[in-house]
C-alpha cells in the first residue's frame, strides 16, 4: 500500500528533490514532523484532565470539532477547490482520523501516555519497514523497534490493562493508515481542503456517541476552552504540519521519524503528568534519536543504481 507513493517519487526527481525522495532542505520537513509530535503529545496530555469529567469519546469529539471549525475557516478557498472525484477516498481519511483518535482516547483512559504510545507506534513502524527501498533501512526501523520495547518498561510486569493495549494497537493500525491516505490526499491536492473536510466528516461521525457520553459537562465554559486547546494542540496544528511533511517526505522515512512520539510522550507525561523516567526509558529515547537521523540521513543519499 505504501508503494504507490513511493512508487511516483522513484519514477523520476523533480527538480529540488533528491534521489532518496526529500524535496527541498531536509531541515524544513524535519522541523514540521518535530513540531507536530510535540503539539500532539502536549495536547494528549491535556485531554486527560477531560476524562474524569467528559470521558474519552466526548474528549476525542470536542478536539476533533474544534479543530474542524478551526481548519475549515482557515482553508475555506482550498476546500472549495477539493474536486468531487476525491470526496469518498476522504470521507475514508476522516473514518480512519476517528476511529484512530478515538481508540487511542480510550487506551490513554487506561494505560500512561508513554505506554499507550509506544503500543500505538506499531502503525507507523510498519509503515516504515514495509515503505522501505533499502535493505539496509530495516536496521534503522530495528533500532527504533528495541527501543519503543524498551521504552513501555512495563511489558510482561503484569500492570498493563489489556485493553488499554488492544486499544492502543488498533489505533496503531489506523494511524498506519493515517500516514498512507494523508500522503495520496496531500499530494492530490493544494493546501489543507481535503485534510479540513475529512476532519469534518470525521467529527460528524463522533458527535453521537461524544454527545450521548460527555452530556452531562460538555457544555461548560472550562470543558470548551479545554477542548479548543486539545483541538488546536492535537489535530489541527499537527495535521496541518504533517500532511506538509508528507508532501516532502517519503512515507517510509516519515514513519520511521514518527519513532520519536513514544519518547516524547514519556518527557510529555513526566513533565506534565508526573510520570516517572527511568534509566532504560532514558536509553530508549537515545534509541529512537538515532533511529530518525539514521533514517532521514540514509533517505537524503542517492540512491544506488544496483537497487
Amino acid at each position: 500500500m505504501a508503494s504507490d507513493a513511493t512508487t511516483r517519487e522513484s519514477a523520476s526527481t523533480p527538480r529540488g528533490e533528491t534521489a532518496g525522495g526529500i524535496r527541498g532542505n531536509p531541515a524544513i520537513p524535519v522541523a514540521m514532523v518535530l513540531g507536530s509530535i510535540s503539539s500532539v503529545q502536549c495536547g494528549a496530555a491535556l485531554a486527560t484532565t477531560l476524562f474524569g469529567t467528559v470521558g474519552p469519546a466526548a474528549a476525542v469529539f470536542l478536539r476533533t470539532a474544534f479543530a474542524a471549525l478551526i481548519l475549515l475557516a482557515v482553508a475555506r478557498r482550498d476546500v472549495a477547490r477539493v474536486r468531487r472525484g476525491d470526496l469518498p477516498e476522504i470521507a475514508l481519511f476522516g473514518v480512519t482520523l476517528g476511529a484512530m483518535n478515538l481508540c487511542f482516547y480510550e487506551a490513554l483512559d487506561r494505560l500512561p501516555l508513554g505506554v499507550a504510545v509506544t503500543f500505538e507506534f506499531v502503525g507507523p513502524l510498519a509503515v516504515a519497514v514495509f515503505g522501505s527501498r533499502r535493505r539496509h533501512d530495516l536496521i534503522w526501523a530495528g533500532l527504533a523497534a528495541a527501543g519503543i520495547v524498551l521504552l513501555s518498561g512495563d511489558f510482561g510486569g503484569g500492570s498493563i490493562d489489556p485493553l488499554g493495549a488492544a486499544l492502543a494497537l488498533v489505533a496503531g493500525g489506523f494511524w498506519g493508515v493515517y500516514i498512507l491516505l494523508s500522503a495520496r490526499i496531500g499530494g492530490r491536492s493544494e493546501g489543507l481542503g481535503g485534510l479540513a473536510v475529512a476532519i469534518g466528516f470525521s467529527a460528524l461521525l463522533l458527535s453521537p456517541v461524544g454527545l450521548a457520553t460527555g452530556a452531562g459537562g460538555i457544555g461548560s465554559a472550562g470543558v470548551l476552552a479545554r477542548g479548543l486547546a486539545i483541538g488546536l494542540l492535537s489535530s489541527a496544528v499537527p495535521y496541518a504540519l504533517e500532511i506538509e511533511a508528507l508532501r516532502r517526505l517519503p512515507n517510509a522515512v516519515f514513519g520511521v521519524m514518527m519513532s520519536l512520539e513514544p519518547a516524547v510522550a514519556g518527557l510529555v507525561g513526566f513533565v506534565a503528568l508526573g510520570q516517572g523516567l527511568s534509566w532504560s526509558e532514558a536509553v530508549a529515547i537515545a534509541l529512537v534519536v538515532a533511529a530518525s537521523a539514521g533514517a532521514l540521513r540514509s533517505a537524503a543519499a542517492p540512491t544506488p543504481l544496483d537497487g
